[in-house]
């Protein structure tokens, strides 16, 4: 069994490349940034991932009708999220204690995490062109505009992120790699031509467990050096630099439209999107800069200084770009009014169910005197507001 110098292998041994024969680096200096990163902050961006998109996911299913384009690739982009963060934990569990899940569910999980990063960047590309059809081609825009249309591209976003995610579901595998403790015992012992049995006392003391990993796992090193270079490279072009090319230009348009009519009145319809797209090239610019220096010195024979620095910068700036899950909702709730006041409801509602379950006869009697005192201020010709409800 051949490794690779970035821990994903080949279980062909009839041909081999330079790559394969270097021993990779101790990683173990790294253990400490990785620790703190994907334990901690990622349970933090977990947290508020969950909790924000949940959010938007209710406001759309119980109080805002999803009437446009626009609302449709929101509600899509939340729930790309959602999946998203939900997967995240079993991930960091499993890589921090060694994966404990099948083979199943390392392909599932880590398909998962590559769809909605596919359909996340695509949907905020798609937001970008809406906008741009509403305002700059705004005589088109009742024609394309329409709520059929924006589900059938709903629909084959969706299906392209799952099409371009295949390598994903097919090549991870859940293995322990040959450059481990364990792996290296196994691999290295001579069954042909050894003189004593196994010598099981000598692995009491390592669990096996501890060392199995879910990765990449390539039939030979032809298929490794090709995918190693071509499945970084679609992300990086579909799921960063084609969406930053869309907005870009439909941006950009829509700045020099709202110029043109002197009417900024229009600019706040598009707040809110444009926020979206700044955080979007934050979080994941440093990231895909990290992704690309890593991938043209994939084959490069690097000291090992320079390794640890470069995986260090992924795993930092990929924790920047996982903050688009948690940012976006927070983005909806400050700047866009109509979600801030049913963000309210939903606080209202849940307290009232909460109060109700706490204490129902006390919240059954507090409703028949609120209902009587609602009768006489109608009778008397005083108006009030409807209370929430869980009702579209």
């Amino acid at each position: 069994m051949n490794h690779t110098d970035n821990g994903e292998e080949t279980v062909n041994n009839s041909v081999a490349y330079d790559y394969d024969v270097v021993e990779p680096c101790n990683m173990e200096d790294n253990n400490s940034v990785e620790t703190v990163v994907r334990l901690y902050i990622h349970s933090v961006i977990c947290i508020l991932g969950l909790l924000g998109n949940i959010l938007v996911i209710v406001t759309y299913a119980f109080y805002k009708k999803a009437k446009s384009m626009t609302d449709v690739y929101l509600l899509n982009v939340a729930i790309a999220d959602m999946l998203f963060v939900a997967a995240l934990p079993l991930i960091i569990y499993n890589e921090q204690s060694g994966w404990a899940m099948g083979t199943v569910a390392c392909k599932v999980l880590r398909g998962a995490y590559s769809v909605n990063l596919y359909s996340g960047m695509l949907l905020l590309a798609c937001i970008s062109t809406d906008r741009y059809i509403a305002i700059v081609q705004a005589r088109r825009s009742f024609r394309l505009r329409s709520l059929i249309f924006s589900r059938i591209i709903c629909a084959a976003v969706w299906s392209l992120a799952l099409l371009l995610s295949v390598p994903t579901f097919v090549y991870y595998e859940r293995y322990v790699p040959a450059h481990s403790t364990l792996g290296n015992y196994y691999d290295n012992y001579d069954y042909n031509n050894a003189t004593t049995p196994f010598d099981l006392e000598n692995t009491i003391f390592l669990e096996e467990e501890d060392y199995v990993v879910c990765n990449f796992r390539f039939p030979d090193n032809a298929t490794a050096r090709q995918m190693k270079i071509l499945v970084p490279s679609t992300q990086m072009a579909v799921g960063f630099l084609l969406p930053l090319l869309v907005m870009g230009f439909c941006y950009a348009n829509i700045i020099v439209t709202l110029l043109r009519a002197k009417n900024f009145q229009r600019h706040k319809a598009v707040r809110v999107v444009l926020a979206v797209v700044v955080v979007f090239i934050i979080c994941h610019l440093p990231y895909n800069v990290a992704l690309l220096y890593d991938t043209v010195n994939k084959f490069q024979n690097l000291a090992c200084s320079h390794v640890d620095a470069t995986e260090v910068a992924k795993t930092v700036t990929e924790t920047v770009a996982y903050l688009h899950c948690c940012l976006n909702p927070v983005l909806y709730a400050f700047i866009g009014v109509k979600f801030r006041n049913h963000f309210r409801k939903i606080v209202e509602d849940v307290w009232c169910i909460g109060k109700r379950v706490m204490n129902p006869r006390r919240f059954s009697r507090a409703t028949s005197e609120m209902y009587v005192s609602t009768v006489r201020k109608s009778m008397d010709g005083s108006s009030t507001d409807n209370a929430s409800s869980f009702t579209m």
